[in-house]
Order: C-alpha cells, then structure tokens, then sequence
C-alpha cells in the first residue's frame, strides 16, 4: 500500500471544514477550528498537523480530493519518495 505524507498549514487553515465533509475519515477540525489528520489505525489526536500513513489507492484518491477542496491550499500531500503530488509544485 502507497504511503502519503499529510501536512495541514495552520498559517493557512481557516477552518472552512471541507477536507473534513470530503474525507472525514483523514481529517478532523479542532478546539480552534483548525483542521488536523486523523490516521483511522491509530487514536485520534487533534494536534496533530502532518502525519504519514499508508493508505489505499482509493484513500489516495479521497485524500487528495480532499486537498483540492481546500479554499487556502492549506493542505500538502506528498508520496513515498517526499515528492509533492499536492499542490503542484
């Protein structure tokens, strides 16, 4: 299974909440409305803000819809190897 690299930008987060309606199963929104990865294998933890996690090809794909979403480009995606796959480079 491919591995993706997750960043959510808090600079950036404005709380609008899409990531969470398109994928709520990698993402969540905190005490201050800022968004942060969940990973479904692992406890739930609202602080966290950048998480690598293996995920299917489906996962993949929701993943990134859920970037796409974003109004702010506030979250990054990146593959194995550490490349950026979201947003363009």
């Amino acid at each position: 299974m491919p591995k993706l690299t997750i960043k959510v930008d808090l600079n950036l987060c404005i709380g609008a909440a899409s990531c969470v309606t398109v994928s709520p199963t990698f993402f969540g929104l905190n005490e201050e409305n800022k968004a942060y990865v969940k990973d479904p294998a692992k406890e739930e933890k609202p602080h966290i803000h950048e998480r690598e996690i293996e995920v299917t090809d489906a996962q993949k794909e929701d993943i990134i819809l859920a970037a796409q979403s974003c109004p702010t480009l506030a979250i990054t995606v990146f593959d194995e190897e550490g490349t950026q796959i979201f947003p363009s480079p």
